[in-house]
Parts: C-alpha cells; structure tokens; sequence
C-alpha cells in the first residue's frame, strides 16, 4: 500500500541506496598498496573526488593535470627510482606503469635537487590560474606545488618546466591540453 500511496518517494529513496551502496563498494575496494603517492581518480560517473596527494618525498614527484573546471583528474607519481605509475594521464582513462630510463631519472633527480625550484612553488609565486578550460598542470615536489598552465602568454617556471617536458616525453602525461 506504501508502494501505491507514495510512489514519488520510492525512486529517490532507491537511487539514493544504489548511490550510497557503490560508494561504499569504491571505498573498500581500493588497493593503495601499489599507489603509495597519489590514488586513482574516482570514475566520472560516480561523481566523488579523486584523493589528491599532498605530500611527497625527497626525489619523487607527482604531476596532477585536469584539462578544464569539470575534467577527471590525471595524475602520475614518480618514485625516486624512476618507476611511475600514470593514472588516466591522457584522459583516455587507461591507468599504465612503467620506469624512466637511467639518464632521465638522474636528469630528474638533478632536477629534482635544484635549490631554484623552491623559488618556482606557487606560495612563492602567488600563482593564481589565469584560463578557462586550458591544462592546469600541478607538480608536487619536496619543495611544494608548482602549478602552470597551457595558456597563452603564460611562462613555465624554468626548473619546472623542465621536469615537467622530462615527465611528458617519457610517460603518457601530456603537456598540451
């Protein structure tokens, strides 16, 4: 009789469950054993954000890129040792894994080491994004975020650009939206 007498209740009640019942199906389901930097982003259907990872060691390095305000997050996690794990990091929403080659991961670790990148994070630029729907693109490192973004007119700082073109050429991330 309740079915009959309120019938507009029952489909909200109902999604609401479903929404809840998957939510929670994604939250357990995790493994972060091989993520130990950034986890993957939520899909786009699901709706709830991606954890953003907020610290990194000394010689790792975490790209984060979204290609306008309602893009999934890409992200791609370097360990010290050159091996990285990229997550939908050309928006195709493939998740891929793979290791620098020996000279790229000494050229990021110099990189990486350069006492001027802590001159480039945006606390020390007060970097503020500038363009809509352009590729943001944001590095965490040891010395903070350094955010940037594929506009025109807009420079890269020097150290992060360069880890940043080191990152793109040897991975799936991009450096163009």
């Amino acid at each position: 009789m309740l079915y009959r007498a309120h019938p507009r209740l029952l489909t909200p009640l109902l999604a609401v469950v479903l929404a809840a019942a998957l939510a929670g199906c994604s939250l357990f389901g995790r493994d972060d054993a091989d993520t130990p930097v950034a986890q993957p982003p939520a899909g786009s259907a699901g709706g709830s954000a991606p954890e953003i990872p907020t610290t990194v060691a000394v010689g790792q390095v975490s790209l984060i890129q979204r290609l306008g305000a309602d893009a999934p997050l890409r992200t791609l996690s370097v360990e010290r040792d050159g091996s990285w794990q990229c997550l939908d990091c050309a928006g195709d929403g493939v998740t891929s894994r793979g290791r620098l080659a020996p000279e790229q991961t000494e050229r990021l670790q110099v990189l990486l080491a350069d006492p001027r990148l802590a001159e480039e994070t945006d606390q020390v630029r007060r970097y503020r994004t500038t363009c809509i729907d352009a590729l943001t693109s944001s590095l965490l490192t040891s010395s903070g975020l350094i955010t940037s973004q594929d506009c025109p007119g807009e420079e890269r700082p020097t150290v992060a650009g360069e880890i940043l073109l080191l990152l793109t050429q040897a991975t799936p991330a991009e450096v163009k939206g």
